[in-house]
């Protein structure tokens, strides 16, 4: 079911960033209209993709800032569900790495607007190399559209803000759509199975669109719990240490806060030193209850929240709706519509967005356009 807002509820929105939060379940049903058709993957749109992939046992992702971030997601969506091998670069490091590190790889880039400098740089490095390359780019016009071998646009939409909001997770669902049409290329995945993933992607713009006003009431209020924090630890395990980091990104972009993403089994091994009444601790604690791997990953996490519940920590966690059990043991709990796995992701950013977004407001930071900070970074 497709969504949309009228020019009414347009017309409300202060800012650019909180205007393209809104705008991303829109966002997600124009690429999954490019993508798909009649609930199945379009063929004749991933063709050329399969076949810049198909082949290749390994392939290196290189991308910068949030594009990287889902990047990092895309290395477990496409390792698990395709069994392809994944390596994330830095597409600022890619040009200086040995090109011995990797036998033959596929290379992907991901970019918003396409002409991110290095970025641009590490596709025509992998050129130079004889690699066969894909760009996933909010601008199908673009440099990087146009000169990589394949390429898989986001469907996002002009992006105003510099925080990138929609075109991230524009980036997390193409890079889950490939992964499903590459796992049914590679015999891993019947067509039907691979549909009924698809189906439950569409279904994804609904519950985000009914959760946004419900997210923005309650982020706007435990804002203000977090106002004198002077710095915020992200956490989360196997795909959602991904988000851990983009979240992370998001607040000191927007607000100018300090933060940093870790895995949560890193915490004890030196950032807890961290963790104080002026510190807290963001965790994701979401699970797909079918998914033995993703509930062996949360009762760990369940262990961890025990844990700085005990020593006192502030904890703001993000939980699957229902799950009493996170709730008991943070001083703050945002709720996510249930999905699989690999979906998560989409749904965890959006509050995050949204709270780095309402921390921005409170310390009076101009969001749309953050100090230092320019859209796309065109010079190295």
């Amino acid at each position: 079911m497709q969504v949309s807002h009228s020019p009414e509820v347009e017309r409300q929105f202060p800012h650019a960033m909180l205007r393209e939060i809104f705008e991303q379940p829109q966002a997600m049903d124009r690429t999954m209209d490019h993508y798909l058709r009649q609930g199945r993957l379009a063929p004749e749109v991933l063709q050329s993709a399969h076949r810049v992939l198909l082949g290749h046992e390994r392939v290196v992702i290189a991308a910068s800032g949030s594009s990287r971030h889902a990047g990092l997601a895309g290395e477990i969506m496409l390792e698990d569900i395709a069994g392809l091998a994944i390596d994330v670069e830095y597409a600022s490091e890619y040009c200086y790495r040995s090109t011995h590190t990797l036998n033959n790889p596929a290379v992907i880039v991901i970019s918003q607007s396409g002409e991110t400098a290095d970025t641009l740089a590490a596709l025509r490095e992998a050129h130079s190399r004889g690699l066969q390359t894909a760009a996933i780019t909010n601008r199908a016009g673009s440099t990087m559209a146009s000169e990589a071998r394949a390429s898989l646009p986001v469907c996002a939409g002009p992006e105003k803000a510099i925080p990138a909001t929609k075109s991230f997770t524009g980036q997390l669902l193409v890079l889950y759509l490939l992964a499903l049409s590459l796992a049914h290329q590679r015999g891993r995945m019947t067509l039907n199975v691979a549909g009924s993933f698809c189906a439950e992607a569409r279904q994804l713009p609904e519950f985000i669109n009914n959760a946004l006003p419900v997210w923005q009431q309650q982020v706007h209020e435990l804002a203000k719990s977090f106002r004198h924090a002077s710095a915020f630890l992200f956490l989360g395990r196997g795909i959602h240490y991904a988000i851990a980091r983009e979240g992370a990104l998001k607040l000191k972009e927007a607000s100018l806060i300090h933060a940093e993403g870790y895995p949560a089994g890193e915490l004890k091994h030196g950032p807890n030193a961290l963790v104080g009444p002026e510190t807290p601790v963001v965790v994701l604690a979401t699970r797909d209850v079918s998914d033995r791997d993703s509930v062996m990953r949360y009762s760990k996490v369940v262990q961890l929240l025990r844990d700085l519940k005990a020593q006192g920590a502030s904890v703001l966690a993000l939980a699957n709706e229902g799950d009493t059990e996170i709730e008991h043991l943070s001083q703050h709990c945002v709720f996510i519509p249930p999905c699989n796995e690999y979906l998560l992701p989409l749904c965890e950013v959006v509050p995050l967005q949204l709270f780095a977004y309402e921390m921005a407001l409170l310390h009076g930071r101009n969001v749309d356009n953050p100090r230092n900070l320019v859209k796309a970074v065109v010079e190295e």
